[in-house]
């Protein structure tokens, strides 16, 4: 039925986008997947596997970006999996009036923590250049990781902007190099849980496939949209939609 596949599309191609450059495309997904007639389970679960391509294709936009990251910062990987595949876990134990009445705060603390990055990294004298960081910054940055994959594995509305305030509290500062490791955080957490996701059958897999297709193009015209942008119109977009997102889920 091609206006239904046509919706699918559309609604992925925009949340690619909207995730490659601030994060948040999953409120895009779902709604649409829930209003073309899915259970809200499948549609959790059906978003998850088609925008994970989004991410992947977001991160090969930011590719560039990338080759200067301290090495440090890939030892994200691991809590990023780890709790990906906890929070998928978790979706199928936890009623959702729980996640529902407690993602609005979440939402609206990650964005006043990106709003706030600069004072808080001075606050707490953590904005310092990767040598000086200790084992105990490492430490603290996994824990702070695990916590936010856990969250995507769980649900993931926001997921990118939460990172993107993880990641300015532990020291990045170039908005384009965050994003390009936000989506690689996100291709691992999504991954994991989407593999879950499939193996108890939780997917609806002809609308995967037309939305993986959309996720990936808007993923990489949001990547290049970025660029065109400019970093203060991204920092401004991330603010913008960390704020339309907390305020939608709170009058749901």
């Amino acid at each position: 039925m091609w206006p239904h596949e046509l919706v699918a599309f559309g609604a992925a191609f925009l949340a690619g986008a909207i995730n490659s450059v601030a994060g948040g495309g999953t409120l895009v997904s779902f709604p649409v997947l829930i209003w073309l007639g899915l259970p809200s389970t499948i549609a959790n679960a059906t978003s998850t596997v088609a925008i994970w391509p989004g991410s992947l294709g977001g991160m090969l936009g930011f590719r560039r970006d990338l080759l200067d990251m301290p090495s440090r910062m890939y030892a994200l990987i691991v809590p990023s999996l780890l709790g990906g595949v906890a929070g998928a876990i978790l979706l199928r134990l936890t009623p959702t009036s729980l996640f529902d009445r407690i993602v609005p705060l979440l939402i609206l603390f990650a964005t006043c923590l990106f709003m706030a990055q600069d004072a808080v990294q001075r606050l707490l004298k953590i904005g310092t250049s990767d040598g000086e960081r200790g084992p105990g910054w490492l430490v603290g940055a996994l824990a702070f990781q695990l916590v936010v994959a856990l969250y995507g594995g769980y649900f993931g509305a926001g997921l990118g902007i939460m990172m993107l305030a993880a990641l300015g509290i532990i020291g990045l500062t170039d908005i384009h190099q965050m994003n390009g490791l936000k989506n690689l955080l996100a291709v691992c957490i999504n991954g994991v849980a989407a593999l879950y996701f499939v193996w108890k059958g939780m997917v609806y897999w002809p609308d995967v496939i037309v939305m993986a297709i959309g996720a990936i193009a808007g993923g990489l015209g949001g990547a290049g949209l970025a660029r065109r942008l400019g970093r203060v119109a991204v920092r401004r977009m991330v603010i913008a939609v960390g704020l339309v997102m907390a305020v939608k889920l709170m009058l749901r």
